[in-house]
């Protein structure tokens, strides 16, 4: 305080932000020169910018007659550029170097935090810049000169050995055509340093005319540096709140993330690494090892560790082939990463090794050259894929890398049943990406080299006995279930409930819940046709809800609330998602729960979607084109109406929009935005509500999930 005392404040300054050249001001840097000289004392005699690339050019006269000039270099240095004779193209047409080319680069590609100061009688106008050019002397003069010394001992050379040589006989040569340019060595020459300087160099120069310091146009062109006056518009952006201006004064810090360190990847310390969290240990062996089997990992982590800590690690990283354990693609190939061979992004990656650990799922064989026509990528990435999982049989082709692992599959049927619920989901991705025909899917029963574990008849008829047993509590349940339903309809008999129009294939779905379903009493019945959402039918019962919800008190409280908490969760991070997209997610969400979980007690695709309703979403009824490939799944889109945040409003009008139109371009939404809004919105708004719940394709933008490449 005593400080603050000492130091009173002298004087208050406006500030002004003045716009009219925010989009046009550079600001150029010239070498040093001496404290007595100016660059606008120095003529300008050309100037020249290309307008992409922020690339200026200025031509600037050399004083000849300073005493601190040589002419004698200078002629010589004209004279080596130019030679003797003197023509349009000569560089120095006096015979002299009497002027000198500054070439500019950029000092920063951020110029947000640089302005322009102009401070007139007690105000500080501001003007934002829009570019930063260091220029420098340009030595091309030199290039030139080497180049008509080359020439002029060529042409020498040639002169002196055309008096000894006679006439080259007539040869013959021979015409080849060159083969047709692939996609990946399109990319890869597209991405090139040759290339990228052609481009620069074809880029047009634009001339300019110079005006000097004391010039009127420059006068008048300065006038612009001055905002129009306080209550102009151009100065609202400088009206903020207290709290707006102590957060622009001091915004909050945000901690990059720094990435923990890692054993090396190709030696690792076991000391080391059982310091790290146990997610971490796996995620290192597993990345490392590629494929192991349970057993052999739990002997890693040494003695003590939890094996259903393990099986829920396990399952963030790898995947379940054949009873062993393989990592997952994402983790050998992050987002950002591309192919060494062929420069092919991860994304591709991961779905074509994706295929390679689907096909061992279905068979202890695989063919390379099977792999590469589907996949359409190079042999060194698909040699990759199965040098990471399988060894190489002579006429035989890539058999799984270790055997089938039937003691894992005994032990832990909940983590199989999870598993192949993934994979059944991987498979539809697949059949959709690579356009697989039915017959190209193996068949589990004829033809497939994968163990069968053999079962006596009691174990059969004590197989059947508990799952008749498990059937008996489930049909009690229900039947405790509608009477409760039945009981409360009754009491409210005198409230009506206003249903939903439903869709003929949403009848028929609700006919079939209905149906009374015969007792199975087999051990090895389909796994396909049992499953609801990735769940045996037999456990889901959405059909006979109210509403979707089941009543106050009946038991699945605690399996809504869950479901509930899921489906708010995943809106708040995704705004706009399909009924396909949701129902991926919650497997996916499924299989990440510790066994016994509420929600697996089954979840209907009716009460998925009502769930996302009473949650504060709505349906969007986005018109497709009548011949779209979308699935039905696919075309029910949800949208999260209201999140609290300040982009309610403006992805409501995105939303309204959609709704009547299956792609919008870009200034068709921001004119749309504009209007209902009331006021202009700047650029970065309209980008996040975009990226909230669009994607952009082809020029054009969808709601996610409803783009059809």
């Amino acid at each position: 305080m005593a400080n603050e005392e000492n130091d009173p404040v002298v004087q208050e300054i406006d500030v002004y932000l003045a716009k009219s050249l925010a989009e046009k001001l550079y600001l150029f840097q010239y070498p040093v020169r001496p404290a007595s000289m100016t660059y606008d004392d120095i003529p300008h005699l050309s100037a020249k910018i290309k307008p992409k690339q922020q690339k200026v050019e200025l031509e600037m006269a050399i004083d000849t007659m300073n005493p601190n000039y040589c002419r004698s270099k200078g002629e010589q240095i004209a004279l080596n550029v130019d030679g003797t004779c003197t023509d349009e193209t000569s560089t120095y047409s006096t015979k002299l170097m009497d002027k000198q080319t500054f070439c500019s680069s950029q000092t920063t590609s951020n110029t947000s935090r640089y302005a322009a100061a102009l401070y007139r009688k007690g105000e500080l106008h501001l003007t934002p810049l829009h570019g930063i050019l260091q220029l420098r002397p340009s030595f091309s003069y030199l290039d030139k000169a080497d180049a008509k010394h080359r020439e002029r001992e060529a042409a020498n050379e040639a002169g002196d050995s055309s008096q000894d040589e006679a006439e080259e006989d007539i040869k013959q040569i021979t015409v080849r055509f060159s083969r047709p340019e692939s996609e990946q060595a399109r990319q890869r020459r597209v991405q090139s340093y040759e290339f990228l300087q052609k481009k620069h160099a074809e880029e047009p120069w634009v001339h300019l005319h110079y005006y000097g310091l004391r010039d009127s146009r420059s006068e008048h062109e300065r006038q612009y540096l001055l905002c129009q006056g306080p209550g102009m518009s151009e100065s609202t952006e400088l009206i903020k709140s207290p709290s707006e201006y102590l957060m622009m004064l001091m915004p909050p810090n945000i901690e990059e993330e720094k990435e923990k360190p890692m054993a090396p990847s190709n030696v690792l310390s076991m000391a080391q690494l059982r310091t790290l969290p146990l997610a971490d240990q796996i995620k290192i062996l597993m990345k490392n090892v590629k494929v192991m089997p349970f057993a052999n990992l739990m002997s890693l982590l040494g003695l003590g560790t939890d094996s259903t800590s393990v099986l829920r690690c396990i399952q963030q990283v790898a995947m379940l082939v054949q009873g062993n354990w393989v990592v997952k693609s994402d983790i050998l190939y992050p987002k950002d990463s591309s192919s060494p061979h062929s420069g092919v992004p991860a994304e591709v990656l991961c779905r074509g090794r994706d295929f390679v650990m689907w096909k061992f799922t279905q068979s202890r064989w695989v063919v390379r050259k099977e792999v590469a026509t589907v996949t359409k990528l190079c042999a060194e990435d698909v040699k990759d894929f199965l040098e990471h999982m399988a060894v190489v049989r002579i006429n035989k082709g890539w058999e799984f890398l270790l055997p089938y692992d039937e003691d894992f599959i005994k032990k832990h049927p909940d983590v199989v049943q999870r598993q192949h619920m993934l994979w059944m989901g991987i498979q539809a991705k697949l059949e959709k990406v690579y356009s697989l025909l039915k017959e190209t899917v193996p068949k589990t029963a004829e033809g497939q080299s994968v163990p069968v574990m053999l079962i006596s008849g009691d174990q059969r008829v004590q197989a059947a006995k508990a799952k008749a047993q498990q059937n008996h509590l489930l049909l009690e349940r229900e039947l405790q279930w509608k009477k409760e339903q039945l009981q409360a309809m009754q009491v409210s008999s005198s409230v009506r409930i206003k249903e939903e129009p439903v869709s003929e294939e949403e009848e028929e779905e609700e006919q079939a819940d209905k149906e009374e379903e015969p007792m199975d009493t087999s051990t090895c019945g389909s796994l396909r046709n049992k499953l609801a959402n990735g769940l045996p039918t037999g456990r889901a019962m959405g059909g006979d809800t109210l509403n979707g919800h089941p009543p106050t008190g009946c038991g699945e409280a605690p399996m809504a609330r869950e479901l509930r908490a899921f489906v708010e969760a995943t809106f708040q991070r995704q705004f706009v998602l399909t009924l396909s997209e949701l129902k991926r997610l919650f497997n996916m969400h499924l299989a990440s729960l510790p066994p016994g979980h509420t929600l697996f007690s089954g979840i209907s695709d009716r009460m998925l979607q009502d769930t996302v309703l009473a949650a504060g979403c709505k349906q969007i009824l986005v018109p497709f084109p009548p011949q779209t490939a979308a699935s039905p799944d696919e075309q029910k889109v949800f949208a999260l109406w209201e999140s609290g945040d300040m982009s309610d409003q403006h992805r409501q009008v995105l939303l309204e929009i959609f709704s009547k139109n299956y792609r919008v371009r870009r200034n068709l939404i921001q004119t749309r935005l504009n209007q209902e809004c009331g006021e202009d919105l700047s650029k970065q708004e309209v980008d996040k509500v975009l990226k909230d719940c669009c994607v952009s394709y082809g020029g054009m933008w969808y709601l996610k999930g409803t783009v059809q490449s």
